[in-house]
């Protein structure tokens, strides 16, 4: 308990001290906001702070912040470290910098300000990458509300006939499996709504509701999580006492760079980036950003630091004699951060009326990101054609192909789309980070350390995964592990009495670890290099 408060309080005071640190640095003005001077009552409209507040932080908000967190509990306690740091000095930062250059560039995309700072290539590179992630993540976030709705479905009747001496769990005539299906469908209607319709016809109207059943199902997991590490309950892990790879699997589960990619939107998230740049076309005022992106940021690491305590005790094992095993085997399961997870911890912890509240507020998280997902892949494919978005007509012909290809995806295994997202959101949130140390050292020159440094991090964190994850490591370290396999199967075994040794497969991890370092390093060298005055003032 004492390292979750400690973390809790690090996050807020990491809002009222480097927050204004940012901020100073960025030096925001008064000059004219976007919204001001190219309002068109569909995507540029003046919104006031408070509101554009909750609709950053329910646009960032999704499934991240909920189910990488719990992934992340895996490895223990170290989460929080993560989830701290990386909001303060990284996500937060991240999100700041790319929704202000977006004011100071008529709310551009993401992708049309990296091609500005970074040149022609990432900008086009930006515009293809950014555009397939917000249709992963609007299809995470279409098909994860909609399994935990059926779930709630399904399981609620499942529970009423087995009081009646049944044991169906079917509601209407459909599973668990046929709700999904129905539901995401039903989503996807909404999705299409959103993506068309002017942001305070449909997104500024409801989501205040889905921001009360945010902050319910946050403030509620949280007290019990108290409340029975008080009572003995279901005790938390202090930090010192699992200051060690948790993970069942630790051998071949490292903590880097597998924890860093999988808590992705707890921590850092380029999805964030495709964000921000909706409410920076709706801000009046540069003096607002730091409330609004990087206080966002922050209430959603709250958010992924509240479900990573809750996750780790929840599933902690009481022995025989009355003592504790600290372990994530039960975590781990579950398979992390799934619907079945979420929905066992919210019952179990607030019962069933509570845990529906609750479960409103974690479907809430979700949908408030999937639709301004496919929004904003809208709006960079319009900002990619010069295609002016006020009339309904032009909307349309954007929304439909995008919404189309997110029910296509829909169908893909749940687990790919998920390990696919994490990687691709890490690494456009490097590319972003980039952008802005760009910006930073043009514009003021000596500032654009803040955003160098964990840019340099996430390129370390990218890089290493890449080479390293089964998804889509390169032919070098592909090559080790099939020789592994291919003497494996030539008998190796019968002939050692033991399998290849663990010196080829940590072969294998050490040159994805030197590779991914290497490689960070050789961006962070160009960057002093090229970019800030160390390079310039020694004329190269």
């Amino acid at each position: 308990m004492i390292t979750f408060f400690a973390a809790l309080v690090l996050l807020i005071l990491g809002y009222l001290v480097y927050g204004a640190f940012v901020t100073k640095v960025f030096a925001p003005d008064d000059r004219e906001t976007p919204c001001v001077r190219l309002e068109d009552g569909v995507d540029y409209v003046p919104i006031s702070a408070g509101r554009a507040f909750l609709i950053q932080l329910l646009n960032i908000a999704g499934l991240g912040p909920i189910f990488g967190a719990l992934s992340g509990a895996i490895w223990g306690p170290q989460v929080y470290l993560w989830i701290v740091f990386g909001t303060i000095l990284a996500g937060a930062v991240h999100d700041y910098l790319v929704g202000m250059l977006s004011m100071r560039n008529d709310g551009a995309s993401v992708s049309e300000i990296t091609g500005k700072y970074l040149g022609g290539l990432m900008k086009n590179i930006m515009r293809i990458f950014s555009v397939v992630l917000l249709v992963m993540v609007g299809v995470v976030f279409m098909v994860g509300p909609a399994g935990l709705l059926a779930m709630m479905i399904t399981e609620g009747a499942g529970a009423a006939a087995a009081g009646a001496g049944s044991v169906a769990k079917t509601v209407m005539g459909y599973d668990v499996k046929q709700w999904t299906e129905i539901l995401t469908v039903v989503i996807l209607i909404y999705y299409f709504l959103a993506t068309l319709l002017p942001i305070d016809k449909v997104i500024g109207k409801i989501y205040p509701l889905f921001g009360l059943c945010l902050i319910f199902m946050a403030v509620g997991i949280a007290g019990v999580t108290v409340y029975n590490h008080v009572n003995g309950i279901k005790p938390m892990i202090e930090l010192w006492e699992g200051f060690y790879n948790m993970h069942p699997k630790a051998a071949t589960t490292p903590i880097w760079p597998l924890m860093f990619i999988t808590v992705a939107c707890g921590a850092i998230s380029g999805f964030h980036a495709t964000q921000s740049p909706m409410m920076a076309r709706c801000l009046t005022s540069e003096r607002q950003g730091r409330f609004v992106f990087y206080g966002a940021m922050v209430a959603e690491g709250i958010i992924a630091l509240i479900w990573a305590a809750a996750g780790i005790a929840f599933y902690n094992v009481f022995n025989a004699d009355g003592s504790v095993s600290f372990t994530t085997q039960g975590l781990l399961a579950m398979k992390g951060g799934n619907s079945a997870t979420v929905y066992q911890i919210s019952v179990g912890l607030l019962g069933t009326v509570g845990s529906i509240l609750a479960l409103l507020g974690v479907v809430a998280c979700p949908i408030t990101s999937g639709d301004t997902a496919f929004r904003s892949a809208r709006l960079t494919l319009a900002d990619w054609f010069g295609i002016p978005q006020k009339g309904f007509l032009p909307r349309l012909i954007l929304a439909v192909p995008l919404l189309a290809a997110g029910y296509a995806i829909s169908f893909v295994e749940y687990g790919i789309v998920w390990r696919y997202f994490s990687w691709s959101n890490q690494t456009l949130a490097m590319i972003a980070l980039w952008a802005a140390a760009a910006y930073l050292e043009k514009d003021f020159p000596g500032r654009g350390f803040f955003a160098a440094v964990p840019a340099t991090f996430m390129s370390a964190v990218s890089v290493t995964f890449f080479c390293f994850a089964d998804e889509c490591y390169p032919a070098l370290i592909r090559g080790i592990r099939m020789l592994m396999d291919w003497m494996n199967g030539k008998g190796w075994i019968s002939l050692t009495g033991s399998a290849i040794p663990e010196t080829f497969n940590s072969m294998a991890v050490s040159t994805a670890y030197g590779i991914g370092i290497g490689v960070a390093l050789l961006f962070f060298a160009i960057y002093c290099l090229k970019v800030s005055p160390l390079g310039k003032n020694r004329g190269e």
